[in-house]
């Protein structure tokens, strides 16, 4: 029997361990032009930003934490908290009504999912803001018979309630097609599984379903959210004081275009950056159960990098 060594490949030159062999590194000249040319555009436009009295950072400094803009804020932040728990309670039972053995409830639920996704969304907003046109008593009771409780349309229904009705109603529509597509990507073997082992269908979509559905949901999910967030500057044309209406305002009255603009577009990117650190932190919870390490927060990530410094306690070499 032939008995193997661990030993040096012989070569022409002579013995010549592992530690002795260099690995050539790959050239890519077309990477680091490219890197330039983009570092060079990107130093142009922030010296523009710097330099082009046109961009009036002082009128953008005056108003950007003004009284007025920040109320304007804080209804926007309203009509997406709204529109969004509305929107996916009832983007919820519409998906429910979709999956359901109920032919009755799939065809309710496909036609409104159908109708709201066609009718545009500024269309929905000014049927509700106009909604005492045609309804000027509402009232409860028994459907065909007699009324309890009447109420004035107009008291009731003012132009931010109108928002945040047409707002969730069409929100609803696409929210149901995403919870529905996350539910039907669960493995149908696991929920057989689940069945042939006796556990209750509660139990079953809160342990095993939902948790995996999640991960398809959350990004879609995250996108509508920030879709709404910018979204509700379109509620603007009923009037309604949101930030970008605001902003309207007042460079209507300063005549101050640019300026203005880039107060409320700065305000929607840190809301919208608010919004996606919240999407990562989520969306890091549910993938537990199906990545083996889960990603790092940036945190962590500095921690860790600051750790394999040199000059770093832990990094140091004893």
């Amino acid at each position: 029997m032939t008995q193997l060594h661990d030993r040096p490949v012989a070569t022409d030159a002579g013995d010549v361990s592992d530690h002795d062999l260099v690995v050539a590194r790959t050239v890519h000249p077309w990477r680091w032009i490219i890197a330039v040319a983009t570092l060079v555009l990107l130093a142009q436009f922030v010296h523009g930003l710097v330099t082009n009295a046109g961009w009036d950072w002082g009128t953008f400094a005056q108003y950007f934490t003004a009284r007025s803009v920040v109320t304007a804020l804080w209804l926007t932040i309203q009509l997406t908290f709204w529109g969004t728990l509305i929107g996916f309670a009832l983007g919820i039972a519409l998906a429910a009504a979709r999956l359901s053995q109920n032919p009755v409830l799939q065809i309710i639920s496909w036609f409104y999912i159908w109708a709201f996704r066609s009718i545009p969304l500024i269309g929905q907003l000014l049927f509700w803001f106009n909604i005492a046109y045609l309804y000027q008593r509402l009232s409860l009771g028994i459907p065909f018979g007699p009324s309890f409780v009447e109420f004035d349309v107009n008291s009731v229904i003012s132009g931010s309630t109108a928002a945040i009705i047409g707002l969730a109603l069409h929100q609803a529509a696409y929210s149901a097609e995403i919870v529905r597509a996350g539910i039907i990507s669960v493995d149908q073997g696991q929920l057989e599984a689940a069945a042939a082992l006796g556990i209750p269908k509660r139990r079953e979509f809160f342990a095993i379903v939902l948790p995996q559905a999640m991960r398809g949901i959350l990004p879609n999910a995250a996108n509508e959210v920030i879709s709404l967030f910018k979204g509700t500057s379109i509620v603007s044309v009923m009037a309604i004081a949101e930030l970008f209406y605001q902003v309207q305002v007042i460079y209507g009255r300063t005549g101050r275009v640019v300026p203005m603009l880039m107060v409320a577009t700065v305000w929607y990117v840190i809301l919208t950056s608010v919004l996606s650190v919240v999407q990562f932190y989520v969306e890091r919870h549910y993938s537990k159960g199906a990545l083996r390490t889960v990603p790092l927060t940036p945190i962590q990530k500095l921690h860790s990098r600051i750790a394999a410094l040199p000059l770093s306690p832990r990094g140091a070499t004893r």
